[in-house]
């Protein structure tokens, strides 16, 4: 009885991890963009030697997160959903996350870059990302990092999990959610 209930247990706590929101339907209602947290880059912040522009002194993607990305680039363009442009972390993980996607033209932003450990400056970007969305014409998907993500929306994020967000008269709301488990 023990043995399965702890299965059981396992069971339970595995299902939401593998499980997909799937508010596909949403990225069509106007004003409705997504912001993604990068895919499956195992750990957490970065090396003490980390550098822009140097993947090698990063966090980056593995294996199952490349293919976590493939797959949500896959079940995107299935759905026929392609952006106008795609904004990135100039952190390697996202903008690989972003490219692996290939649903449109990759572009960094700065804003999205992390403030994790007192990197960047929280509350500025925050702000300036907003005004990015508010002056956003035509489809837009946002890849970056879980607390920036946070920050914007006031919701945690699971690596490669995507949010729709659109204005609302109090700030950003989130509207639905797609997860792609790696």
């Amino acid at each position: 009885m023990t043995f399965l209930r702890s299965v059981l247990i396992a069971l339970c706590l595995a299902a939401p991890m593998s499980a997909s929101a799937n508010d596909w339907h949403r990225l069509s209602e106007p004003g409705v963009m997504a912001i993604m947290r990068h895919a499956l880059a195992p750990g957490t912040g970065d090396p003490a030697n980390f550098t822009l522009g140097d993947c090698s002194t990063q966090r980056n993607l593995d294996e199952r997160g490349r293919h976590q990305a493939r797959r949500l680039g896959a079940a995107l363009r299935e759905r026929g959903i392609r952006f106008d442009r795609v904004l990135t972390s100039q952190w390697c993980r996202s903008r690989e996350t972003a490219e692996l996607l290939e649903v449109g033209p990759v572009v960094d932003e700065p804003e999205l870059n992390s403030t994790f450990a007192g990197r960047g400056d929280s509350g500025a970007q925050t702000q300036r990302m907003r005004e990015i969305i508010a002056a956003a014409d035509g489809r837009l998907m946002m890849v970056s990092h879980q607390v920036n993500i946070r920050d914007l929306t006031g919701q945690s994020t699971r690596s490669g999990e995507v949010l729709l967000i659109r204005e609302g008269e109090d700030g950003i709301e989130v509207v639905g959610e797609i997860l792609v488990a790696p």
